[in-house]
């Protein structure tokens, strides 16, 4: 189906990027029952939002006519949450509009405000902006929004999201009340629809996907390792999938950490996050565009709306907080018809809320270990027997060189430098624990719990382990569990009896768990934590009451307690003569408080 468009100008710029055929989204908006009017779109991410709304704007701003209007004040506003969503959809309408003299101003945050307001007063067709920034604008006088005939709300959800509804109100009230308004979002939600009521007039609402639904062209996989090989993982996958990729962190600290540990290991990487300049934002999505950089280490800043060609592998080195970001992360890659691989790194001990997640968002993934160093060295001899350069037409200046090289040197040893040149850059792959498949779980005989407490194991009815912390290191169990839990990932659900020593803690682990515990605490060197008997018949623990100690320091081998009984002792009659009081508080007065009596002739 071609696209249903008549302008002559907007025909072209199509064709000239080689747009054949519209998205459903940009169908849906372009049909006729929609000129003119109010639209509230839900669409899924990467389906060509932008080139759809722009294209329904045509009709507005150029009418008949293969090129815009003479005007000072802007004709439409995009709003937009982020950044780089705003200059994103500056890029793709400033090509879409580029052979109809349209002028396209970005306003947003971090950028030089005075430079924008000089060209907001030279004059322009459309503004794209943050809610922050054009709010400032129009304070200010610099953006005035008296002819303005339309405004976009894109990723209008995300902006609620952000806070930004006393910003939007603010913009919306300042606009003319004949524009039109569209309005697009991931999800139509009750907020949505409120503000919808408000500020639009009998809006047609499109839904071309259901909501947060996952991509088809994607391929999801979930990724099982010990907490403490994250990165390990992580770079055994950029190695073997060899691909542009985009990694998403739950902080900005954790962004700066992975960042710099994979710079160290070879790979080139950038960082995006909240904390840049807008400056050093925009040389990171540059940098990962024109393949100058492999690796793009992110918050969820980068989550929505950005378009980056050729991406074709997402990994969320952090779980995602909910189905939306989930979704929206991975939306990523897969875009325009390519295909893409989205990654969740899955330690045991937030394996069920992957799980979770994953049923939310309706996402079959695929579970897996991480790729092993032998993996990686077979992938890169298989990319180096395929060699771009080995099947290259050679010219007759290479071929000569070639005679000659081969006349100083024998083959095997100039097929060793090639290959030592072309892998000589790539980063050492790294050793992971490969941990063993999950057994199910069995049903256990429960305590009932205490009043607001959470059901624990039985007793005995798990494996035994010791960790070489006891009472000489002030043993706890209120740290002692949360170790534990890291060290094996395991929850306290896990965790049967515990029995600390004077040099050692022995705890029990459920049946189902200890497996898997045993693998990921033997990978790690924190906490050493070894296979171990049962305690058998030992001294109780410190915390369910003090056993007697066998040695005294001060005193020697401690003493058993007695064990015959007291003898009787002769019970002499009471006097119940009254005693002089000197006899009477004799051995209670002071040597000075006798003399004084004395001296005073009392008794």
């Amino acid at each position: 189906m071609p696209f249903p468009v008549t302008n002559p100008s907007l025909a072209r710029a199509l064709a000239q990027r080689g747009y054949a055929e519209p998205t459903s989204v940009q169908s849906a908006v372009l049909a006729p029952e929609t000129e003119g009017r109010d639209l509230l779109v839900s669409a899924q991410t990467g389906s060509g939002k932008t080139v759809a709304f722009g294209l329904a704007l045509a009709g507005t701003v150029l009418g008949d006519g293969e090129t815009m209007p003479a005007t000072l004040a802007p004709l439409v506003l995009v709003i937009a949450p982020t950044r780089e969503l705003a200059l994103q959809v500056h890029t793709e309408l400033t090509w879409l509009y580029e052979f109809t003299g349209a002028r396209i101003l970005a306003c947003v945050g971090g950028m030089d405000a005075r430079r924008e307001a000089r060209l907001l007063h030279a004059g322009c067709h459309f503004v794209v902006g943050t809610p922050g920034r054009l709010k400032d604008h129009i304070e200010r006088g610099n953006l005035r929004l008296n002819e303005l005939e339309a405004v976009v709300l894109d990723e209008a959800d995300e902006m609620l999201d952000l806070g930004f509804r006393e910003e939007l109100e603010f913009i919306l009230s300042a606009a003319p009340e004949d524009r039109r308004t569209l309005l697009f979002s991931a999800t139509i939600a009750r907020e949505i629809v409120a503000l919808a009521r408000t500020y639009q007039h009998n809006a047609l609402r499109i839904d071309t996907a259901a909501a947060n639904q996952p991509h088809a062209d994607i391929e999801y996989r979930a990724v099982r390792m010990p907490g403490q090989e994250l990165e390990a993982a992580l770079v055994n996958i950029l190695r073997v999938q060899d691909s542009r990729a985009l990694v998403f962190c739950a902080t900005r600290d954790n962004v700066r950490t992975l960042h710099a540990n994979l710079m160290a290991r070879g790979f080139t990487a950038v960082a995006l996050s909240g904390e840049l300049s807008q400056a050093e934002r925009n040389a990171a999505l540059s940098a990962l565009r024109e393949s100058r950089a492999q690796v793009c280490i992110a918050t969820d800043v980068a989550a929505r709306g950005l378009d980056l060609p050729d991406l074709d592998l997402v990994i969320h080195a952090d779980l995602p907080t909910n189905k939306a970001t989930f979704l929206h992360r991975s939306g990523r890659t897969g875009r325009a018809g390519r295909k893409g691989v989205s990654v969740l790194l899955v330690p045991p001990q937030k394996q069920r809320r992957a799980e979770m997640l994953l049923r939310e968002a309706n996402a079959a993934a695929i579970w897996q270990s991480p790729p092993t160093q032998e993996d990686v060295r077979a992938k890169d001899e298989q990319r180096l027997l395929n060699h771009p350069s080995l099947g290259e037409a050679l010219s007759e200046t290479t071929q000569g060189l070639a005679a000659r090289l081969l006349e100083r040197a024998n083959p095997e040893a100039i097929a060793a430098a090639f290959i030592t040149l072309v892998q000589a850059k790539l980063p050492t792959p790294a050793a992971v624990t490969i941990l063993p498949p999950e057994a199910p779980r069995p049903v256990r005989a429960m305590r009932e719990p205490h009043a607001g407490g959470t059901p624990r194991m039985a007793p005995g009815s798990g494996s035994w382990f010791r960790v070489a912390l006891g009472r000489k290191q002030n043993a706890d169990p209120r740290w002692l569990v949360p170790l534990i839990c890291k060290a094996g990932g395991v929850t306290k659900q896990d965790i049967g009896a515990i029995r600390i020593f004077d040099r050692e803690t022995k705890f029990e682990i459920a049946a189902g768990a200890a497996q898997t515990f045993a693998a990921a605490a033997a990978a790690q060197s924190e906490a050493q934590i070894q296979p171990a008997a049962p305690p058998g018949n030992a001294p109780r623990p410190h915390f369910d009451g003090p056993a007697k100690p066998a040695f005294n320091k001060k005193n020697g081998p401690a003493k058993p307690y007695a064990t015959k009984p007291h003898a009787a002792k002769p019970h002499a009659p009471k006097s119940h003569e009254p005693k002089p009081y000197a006899a009477k508080h004799e051995g209670k007065l002071s040597e000075q408080q006798r003399r004084r009596r004395n001296k005073a002739g009392l008794p």
